[in-house]
């Protein structure tokens, strides 16, 4: 096995035992699932309308769901940077198809997880089981409420900041249209951000 795919994985460990700690015995499990994809950039990883079936790691590059309403206007929903788990989570949950696309926005390596045979090691490990409930509970509603709250309470110079903060360089791998989206503005106002934030 290559350097980078051992360390991809060992990322990998580092995420699930982040939320929970994660058996000797059931990593092997999770490790015999790990199937290692890489895409272009513009690639559609998922597109809207299809069945999720993979779960998937970003290893090395950055990813973009967005949703197409029936105008055909595009709306980002969120973007995925290494070590973010990306998917769509109703999508696995519901087997029904996907209401978003994930496009790369860079070349991208990822780890690919078969979703059932994920969910089976979950529904019968319990320190998976564990992981699992602690990563829903941190995403999708810890992160997921500050989030909301951000929007509510923050303006777009403090959300901006702060995603500079949590991803130094993000300004300069993703364009300036997806980030604005990303942050609920339009490039517009992300231009007159950044010019601001210049001069303090």
């Amino acid at each position: 096995m290559s350097t980078n795919k051992e360390e991809y994985i060992t990322a990998l460990k580092l995420k699930f035992n982040s939320y929970s700690p994660v058996s000797e015995k059931s990593w092997q499990s999770i490790i015999a699932l790990i199937r290692f994809k890489s895409i272009k950039k513009e690639e559609i990883l998922l597109q809207n309308g299809q069945t999720a079936k993979n779960i998937y790691f970003v290893c090395k590059g950055a990813l973009r769901a967005y949703i197409t309403d029936l105008e055909g206007n595009i709306y980002n929903k969120n973007i995925f940077l290494e070590n973010y788990f990306a998917g769509s989570t109703a999508s696995y949950l519901l087997e029904k198809p996907s209401n978003f696309t994930l496009e790369a926005l860079e070349e991208t390596t990822l780890i690919s997880l078969d979703y059932k045979k994920y969910r089976e090691l979950i529904n019968t490990n319990t320190d998976l089981t564990n992981f699992y409930i602690a990563y829903l509970e941190t995403n999708w509603v810890i992160e997921k409420e500050k989030r909301e709250v951000s929007l509510v309470m923050e303006n777009a110079t403090q959300r901006y900041s702060k995603l500079l903060l949590q991803h130094p360089n993000i300004d300069k791998r993703i364009p300036q249209m997806h980030l604005a989206a990303h942050l609920g503005i339009s490039p517009t106002q992300l231009s007159r951000i950044k010019k601001e934030l210049k001069k303090v």
